[in-house]
């Protein structure tokens, strides 16, 4: 997943990925797989107008993404989708930090170059 914007006054994933995005997220690496039933479940605590039907789209948007993966699974009650984590939240954010200092290297080399060899100090 290669970040496309980075909102500077955002903390955490919020400065990746949309708010609610970013906690399904969180969620998903704590538990690694889940239905989108049960991130609904997770969710509706802190969310309360928050429908079912909008969890599933954003949870196929980090698909997209390359976040997730899903898969079908079939059981009594019939078909569902399993999602699951594709990366460790420390490979991501590696790779948000990396993805970052490049474009910043390939857009202010000198600033950056001379800021990182100040704070390694």
């Amino acid at each position: 997943m290669e970040p496309h914007e980075f909102k500077i006054n955002e903390d955490g994933l919020k400065a990746i990925l949309p708010p609610m995005e970013a906690e399904i997220m969180e969620y998903m690496w704590k538990v690694k797989v889940a239905t989108a039933g049960e991130v609904y479940e997770y969710l509706k605590e802190t969310h309360k107008t928050l429908r079912r039907s909008t969890v599933s789209i954003l949870m196929n948007r980090l698909c997209e993404r390359g976040l997730l993966k899903r898969s079908v699974d079939t059981g009594r009650g019939g078909m569902k989708y399993v999602y699951s984590v594709v990366t460790s939240k420390e490979e991501f954010e590696r790779k948000v930090v990396e993805s970052i200092l490049n474009a910043l290297m390939n857009n202010f080399k000198e600033a950056t170059v001379a800021y990182l060899s100040k704070i390694k100090k």
